[in-house]
């Protein structure tokens, strides 16, 4: 647990999961994706605190109160052979921002990383939030602009899938 003048960062509980949710609804919101935002507090239950997780999570308290999160899993690179992060989701409430919570989340996992011997510390940042993409460079955030995201869903993973 890491700790700053009045923040706390801490790994999430079963009993957090509410708040998660709404986190993720406030993201989605920010980042004008409301409509895929389709978690419930089921699946966060379910995949954060079920008995084999894949995913987890911390949470950042200001006096107390819960004002952001860090939703993150290991991947793995085969060029460095080592393990890493990826940073799903970071979100510090409106009104708290400024004071330092991005970062020390930040911070907080690359700590885990350090720590743990891991190559790489990565996450997206949509190319029109400019406040974000300033806020990481200055955190040492280098854009990868020469990759592509791929993605398959809905009917055309089915397709995929052949089912």
């Amino acid at each position: 647990m890491d700790r700053v003048d009045s923040l706390t960062i801490r790994p999430a509980v079963a009993g957090d999961a509410a708040q998660i949710v709404a986190f993720i609804a406030a993201l989605a919101a920010y980042e004008k994706l409301s409509h895929e935002a389709k978690a419930s507090e089921a699946d966060i239950t379910r995949d954060l605190f079920g008995p084999d997780p894949k995913v987890f999570c911390e949470i950042a308290e200001w006096d107390g109160e819960p004002v952001g999160f860090a939703l993150w899993f290991y991947t793995y690179s085969t060029f460095q052979g080592r393990h890493g992060i990826w940073l799903e989701d970071l979100y510090v409430d409106p009104g708290q921002r400024g004071r330092g919570i991005g970062k020390a989340l930040l911070v907080h996992l690359a700590r885990r990383c350090v720590a743990e011997g891991l190559g790489r510390f990565e996450w997206w940042v949509l190319d029109w939030n400019e406040p974000s993409i300033a806020f990481y460079k200055s955190q040492g955030g280098v854009m990868q602009d020469e990759w592509t995201k791929v993605r398959v869903d809905g009917d055309d993973l089915l397709k995929l899938g052949g089912a």
